[in-house]
C-alpha cells in the first residue's frame, strides 16, 4: 500500500507540459469548450485515475473548485459497489472493498499526502525537509494506519445503524466534503513551498465564496435529491471536519503544501464517516430505548 501511494507522483507529473493557461480561447475556436469545462476535464485528469476525456482539452487553473465533482464520481463508484454487494457479502469485507476502490481511484494522491503530512508534523521544525523525503516515516505509517482505521469504524457503525442507502449516500457525501476542505486551506493559508509543484492551485483564485460555488451548488442539489430522513443527516454531517482539518494543519504547518492537501482530503473523509457512524448509531439506539 506504501508503495502505491508514493507512485501518485504520476497524478502530479499529469500536470507537466500542461499549461496554465488562465486565457478564455472560446471565440477564437467555436471547437474549443468554455473554460470551466475545460478545468473541469483538468480536474477529471488530475484528481483521479479514470480515463481523460477526448474533448475538450483540460487546463489546470482553478482546477480545486471542480475537485468536489471528481468527489462525485468516485464516491459514486464506491456508493455503487457498496450497494452491489450489500446484503451477501460480508460488512467487514465490503468496507475493505469499498476502501481499496477509493484509494486507487484517487491513484493514492491523497493518501501520501496523509503520509508526508505526518511525518512533517513530527519533525518539528524540520518539517517541510521530512515531507519532500520520499521514505515513509514511522509517524507517516501510523497516520495511515489510524486513517484506514477510523474509516472502517465509521462504515462499521453505520452498517449496524442505517440501510445501505443511507450508507451509499454517506459515502458520496464525505468523498465530496472531503474534496471542499482544501479549498479553505488554499483560500485562508498561505503556501508553503516556494517552488512546490501544488502551487498552481493557488494561481487564479478568486476568493473562497466563489471557488466554493461548484461544490455548494453541487450539495444543495443532492441534498433536495435526498429529502428527508437519515441521509440528511449524512450530506451535513461531514461539514464540521472539513472545516476543521484545513485549520488545525495550517496553524500546526504554519500554512499548507499540496501533501496537506490531499490529507485534507483524506481526513475529512475519515472523520466525517465516523462523526456520521457514531452519531447515528447513538441516535438508532436513542429510537429502539
Amino acid at each position: 500500500m506504501l508503495a502505491a501511494a508514493r507512485l501518485c507522483s504520476d497524478a502530479r507529473s499529469r500536470l507537466a507540459g500542461a499549461p496554465l493557461d488562465h486565457r478564455d480561447h472560446s471565440e477564437r475556436n467555436p471547437l474549443t469548450a468554455p473554460a470551466w469545462l475545460q478545468e473541469l476535464a483538468g480536474a477529471w485528469v488530475f484528481y483521479s485515475v479514470l480515463p481523460a476525456w477526448p474533448w475538450p482539452q483540460p487546463r489546470f487553473a482553478r482546477i480545486a473548485r471542480f475537485a468536489p465533482w471528481i468527489g462525485l464520481v468516485i464516491g459514486g463508484l464506491q456508493a455503487g459497489l457498496w450497494l452491489l454487494t450489500a446484503g451477501w457479502l460480508p460488512t467487514l469485507a465490503q468496507i475493505a472493498l469499498v476502501i481499496a476502490l477509493g484509494l486507487w481511484l484517487s491513484g493514492g494522491l491523497h493518501a501520501d499526502g496523509v503520509i508526508d503530512t505526518a511525518d512533517g508534523l513530527a519533525a518539528g521544525s524540520r518539517a517541510l525537509e521530512a515531507m519532500d523525503d520520499s521514505r515513509a516515516g514511522a509517524a507517516g505509517v501510523q497516520a495511515l494506519a489510524l486513517l484506514l482505521l477510523l474509516r472502517v469504524a465509521g462504515l462499521a457503525a453505520l452498517a449496524a445503524s442505517v440501510g445501505p442507502g443511507v450508507i451509499a449516500a454517506g459515502l458520496v457525501s464525505v468523498a465530496i466534503w472531503g474534496r471542499i476542505s482544501p479549498l479553505l486551506a488554499m483560500a485562508r493559508f498561505p503556501y508553503l513551498r516556494e517552488q512546490g509543484t501544488a502551487g498552481f492551485h493557488r494561481q487564479g483564485l478568486l476568493g473562497l465564496r466563489r471557488e466554493l460555488r461548484p461544490g455548494a451548488v453541487l450539495l444543495a442539489l443532492l441534498v433536495l435529491l435526498q429529502g428527508g430522513g437519515w441521509a440528511v443527516a449524512v450530506w451535513l454531517l461531514p461539514a464540521g471536519p472539513a472545516a476543521a482539518v484545513p485549520v488545525w494543519l495550517g496553524r500546526r504547518l504554519g500554512g499548507h503544501s499540496g501533501d496537506s492537501y490531499g490529507a485534507c482530503v483524506e481526513w475529512t473523509e475519515a472523520l466525517g464517516l465516523l462523526l456520521c457512524g457514531v452519531l447515528l448509531s447513538a441516535a438508532a439506539a436513542l429510537a429502539a430505548a
